[in-house]
C-alpha cells in the first residue's frame, strides 16, 4: 500500500516580500548585479531559503524595483502566484529609522492603528535582519511592499472581520507556510488525533492558530489541543471512530458558523453561506425583519455580529447561543450519519477579539474536563 505523499510546504507573503528587497537593494548597491535567486535567514525557524526573482528594474526616479510570486505550498490559498513588488530607495538624510519600511497599493491598513500598514512584526524583523547588513554606514533606505492584486483578493478574505481593509496583510509568525488546507495534512491531522485519542478521552478541536492561543489563555491542557484546520468533518468523524468521549469545537464564529448550515469543510474555496446561515439563526429566534435584512447584506459576519449588539445585546447572545447549540447538534448528528457511534460535541465561539461570543451548554462541561490540572 502506497503511503501518502507529505504534503509540499512553501513561504509565507514576507518572505517574498524581504526577498524582492534584497535583490533591490543588491542592483541598488551595484547596477550590476541582477539576482535570479536569492537566498536569506528566514529568522523563524532559523534556516536559510531561496526564493526566484520574477523581475528587476531600476526606476526614473533612483529607487529599484523586484518582483516576486508567492508560493505557499500545497496550500488553498488565494494568494498563490500573486505578484509582490518590493520597491527600495535610499532614504532622507533626516530619517529616524535605519529602514522605513511602508506599505503600498494592495497591502491592508489596519483600523485600530490609525490606518497603518498591515505589516507585522514578523514582517518587520525578517527585512531588517537581511537588509541592515547590506546597508552602507551612513545610508538609511526606504522600503515600500505593493500587492498589485491586494485589493481584489482582499474582498475574498475576512480580513475587514479583523480590522484590515484595502488590501491584504504582511502577516505570519514564521517563514514557512504549513499546508494545513492541502489533503495530505488530513493524514497527518489524523495521526496526532489518534496519538492524542490513546490518552485523553476528551478533546479541544482548534481550526488554526488563533484558537490555539486562546486556548492556553482560558487554561486549556496543550495535550488536548488538537489543530484540525479547515477539515473539521473528517476530523470529527476520526474521533467518532476512535471512541473519544466529546470535542469542544473551539473557533472563530465567521468560520464555525458554517457548521450550523451543515457545511463541515470550513475553507471558504469549499463553500461559504455565512452571512444567509446567521440570517436563518436570527429568523430562528424571531428578530425583526429590518434587522435579518441587515444582516444578511451584512459584507462580514462579525459585521452582521455588531449589526445584533446594536439592535440588542440580549438579541445577539440569544441568537449566537442558538448557534453553538445548533453547531453542536448537527456535529454530534453528522458524526454518528458517518459512523454509528455517538460523540458529545460542544461548541465555543470567539470574536476578531478573541472574546468568547458564545458557548453551548456540551461546552462548558467540557471545558471543565480539558483544562489544566
Amino acid at each position: 500500500m502506497n503511503s501518502v505523499p507529505s504534503p509540499r510546504s512553501g513561504y509565507t507573503l514576507p518572505v517574498f516580500a524581504c526577498a524582492g528587497a534584497i535583490a533591490a537593494l543588491r542592483h541598488l548597491l551595484d547596477a550590476g548585479d541582477r539576482p535570479q535567486t536569492v537566498t536569506l535567514d528566514l529568522l523563524n525557524p532559523p534556516q536559510p531559503a531561496d526564493i526566484p526573482i520574477a523581475q528587476l528594474a531600476p526606476l526614473p526616479d533612483g529607487s529599484v524595483l523586484a518582483i516576486t510570486h508567492s508560493d505557499p505550498g500545497d496550500n488553498l490559498d488565494l494568494t498563490r502566484y500573486t505578484p509582490l513588488w518590493s520597491v527600495v530607495a535610499w532614504g532622507e538624510d533626516d530619517q529616524p529609522d535605519l529602514i522605513q519600511l511602508e506599505g503600498g497599493e494592495g497591502i491592508g491598513k489596519q483600523l485600530e492603528q490609525d490606518g497603518a500598514a498591515a505589516i507585522y512584526r514578523y514582517a518587520k524583523a525578517l527585512i531588517t535582519h537581511n537588509l541592515a547588513p547590506l546597508i552602507p554606514l551612513g545610508k538609511t533606505l526606504r522600503v515600500t511592499i505593493i500587492l498589485p492584486e491586494g485589493r481584489v483578493l482582499a474582498e475574498r478574505t475576512s480580513n475587514a472581520a479583523f480590522g484590515v481593509i484595502e488590501g491584504l496583510s504582511l502577516l505570519g509568525t514564521a517563514g514557512i507556510s504549513e499546508p494545513l488546507s492541502a489533503p495530505g495534512q488530513l493524514d497527518q491531522s489524523r495521526e496526532i488525533l489518534r496519538a492524542k485519542a490513546a490518552h485523553h478521552a476528551h478533546l479541544v478541536f482548534c481550526l488554526g492558530e488563533n484558537g490555539l492561543d486562546l486556548a492556553v489563555k482560558l487554561g486549556i491542557s496543550p495535550d488536548c489541543r488538537v489543530k484540525t484546520a479547515n477539515w473539521l468533518g473528517p476530523m470529527l468523524v476520526e474521533a467518532g471512530q476512535l471512541g473519544v468521549d466529546g470535542v469542544l469545537l473551539l473557533g472563530y464564529h465567521g468560520k464555525l458558523i458554517k457548521l450550523a448550515g451543515g457545511i463541515f469543510h470550513t475553507h471558504h474555496h469549499v463553500a461559504d453561506g455565512r452571512q444567509e446561515i446567521l440570517a436563518a439563526c436570527c429568523a430562528a429566534q424571531a428578530v425583526p425583519l429590518p434587522t435579518i435584512q441587515r444582516v444578511l447584506q451584512a459584507e462580514t459576519v462579525e459585521a452582521g455580529l455588531g449589526i445584533l449588539r446594536e439592535f440588542d445585546d440580549a438579541t445577539a447572545q440569544r441568537v449566537y447561543q442558538h448557534i453553538v447549540e445548533r453547531i453542536d447538534e448537527r456535529a454530534a448528528a453528522y458524526v454518528h450519519a458517518h459512523t454509528g457511534h455517538a460523540l458529545t460535541v460542544g461548541s465555543m465561539v470567539f470574536d476578531r477579539q478573541r472574546q468568547i461570543v458564545a458557548r453551548s451548554d456540551r461546552a462548558q462541561a467540557l471545558f471543565d474536563q480539558v483544562l489544566v490540572d
